[in-house]
């Protein structure tokens, strides 16, 4: 569910209407919506009652800090995977004891900040980063929370790009090493190895490859009980998917029947639990408004062209992603409508959000509305084409703000600077005669 609807015939965030916020704002931009980002989070935490559990918001998904505040004043901690990504969670108001830094690839920097802000818990990937985090802990004179990332070779059934849990993955340790490496971290300075962490993909719209996982960590906390590790913490990821496709009867699994799940694996073990979802508390809650540039028509194709492109939301291009498409202005069905390929400017054949896409009757200057785009749009747009990163708007009932502005060029170049033998040139761009 989410809070982008019509309303006499115009398309609202909340209460207030994405043409007047495109009107002051300008297109494209992205827009979130309290509400949902609020709901979504509540549904979550009421399908974990009755476990001793916590939820980290994933800020791979979108770390807009005005969104992350939003969630950290319901109570939400932060999952991260760099030294940016920590240093935004405790910004937005995240404290450092509800913060788990994930991450298959931490530098030795990022370690030493972690540990020096006192995170809540490391998750390790492998036991070279076992050697280099307890080298490090042991320098600083701190005893760190160590869960160790298993791979339980699940396959999520998701898509290739987002899976994360096969045996082939980069991602965690293979669960047959996970009793040397436990019996090895018991005797590490520094270490405190006290929890496993699992997390098989993104986008999983089954229970199977959950239930599956979590079986095999049940079975491993079980296994290293007997041999005297007091295992009592459970990161059990995120990766519950999302509707992308309103439309479609095939919904993901519900976060209450998600919980039960959990409950019927893993309940009888009391271990206190972590969960660390993403896209399912953003995704519906945000939207990509987006302006009608022309319209062209081909021997074979039609197109729309529209101002936002694959730098400003990439997931199209990159993992064929389907995102539903809505007029701005709301238009009776049209059956006789010709589909059109939706595209965006961007030099790049795969700039395109839709294709053979059936919309009404469209005109230059008609603003579109590109659906649950609120998880992993923003956060992975580029200034690819020199197109300026787009503005971010948190929508509050009645109210709404820009909580990231559109940067100008020259702040957009501000980091980029002549060498010294071109230092001498009258304008950038030209070179002086020889």
């Amino acid at each position: 569910m989410h809070y982008f609807v019509y309303c006499n015939g115009t398309l609202h965030a909340e209460d207030v209407s994405i043409p007047a916020i495109a009107e002051k704002v300008g297109t494209p931009f992205y827009c979130y919506s309290t509400a949902t980002l609020t709901r979504h989070y509540l549904v979550f935490r009421e399908a974990l009652q009755g476990l001793d559990a916590s939820i980290c918001f994933a800020m791979k998904a979108n770390s807009n800090l005005a969104v992350v505040h939003t969630l950290a004043d319901l109570g939400a901690g932060a999952d991260v995977v760099s030294g940016g990504e920590l240093e935004l969670a405790l910004k937005a108001g995240v404290p450092a004891n509800k913060i788990v830094f994930s991450g298959v690839g931490k530098t030795e920097d990022e370690i030493r900040l972690a540990l020096n802000y006192d995170v809540a818990q490391l998750n390790v990937e492998s036991e070279e980063e076992l050697d280099t985090l307890s080298r490090v802990a042991a320098e600083l004179g701190k005893t760190v929370r160590v869960a160790l990332r298993v791979n339980p070779d699940v396959d999520a059934k998701t898509h290739d790009k987002i899976s994360t849990g096969r045996k082939g993955d980069k991602f965690g340790i293979d669960w047959e090493l996970a009793p040397r490496l436990y019996k090895k971290a018991g005797a590490l300075p520094g270490i405190e190895p006290s929890a496993i962490a699992v997390h098989i993909g993104s986008q999983i719209t089954s229970l199977a490859p959950f239930e599956a996982a979590f079986k095999r960590v049940h079975d491993l906390v079980v296994m290293l009980r007997k041999d005297g590790h007091k295992i009592d913490h459970l990161d059990l990821g995120g990766g519950l998917g999302v509707p992308y496709d309103h439309g479609n009867d095939a919904h993901p699994p519900s976060p209450a029947e998600y919980g039960a799940m959990v409950k019927r694996t893993l309940g009888d073990l009391g271990c206190k639990m972590m969960f660390e979802p993403g896209r399912l508390i953003v995704g519906n809650a945000g939207i990509l408004v987006t302006r009608v540039i022309s319209l062209k028509q081909t021997t074979n194709r039609r197109f729309v062209i529209v101002d936002a492109g694959m730098n400003d939301l990439v997931r199209p291009a990159m993992y064929g992603a389907h995102h539903e498409i809505l007029p701005v202005m709301e238009a009776p069905p049209s059956p006789g409508a010709s589909p059109a390929d939706i595209v965006g400017p961007v030099c790049e054949t795969t700039d395109r959000f839709a294709q053979d896409y059936r919309l009404p009757p469209l005109a230059a200057g008609d603003l579109l509305a590109i659906l649950t785009a609120g998880a992993y749009g923003a956060v992975m747009a580029s200034t690819y084409n020199a197109r300026p990163l787009v503005p971010e708007v948190l929508v509050n009932g009645d109210q709404y703000a820009v909580v990231r502005r559109r940067p100008t060029l020259e702040e957009m170049v501000a980091l980029e600077s002549l060498p010294p033998w071109l230092a001498d040139t009258k304008a950038y761009g030209r070179r002086r005669a020889p």
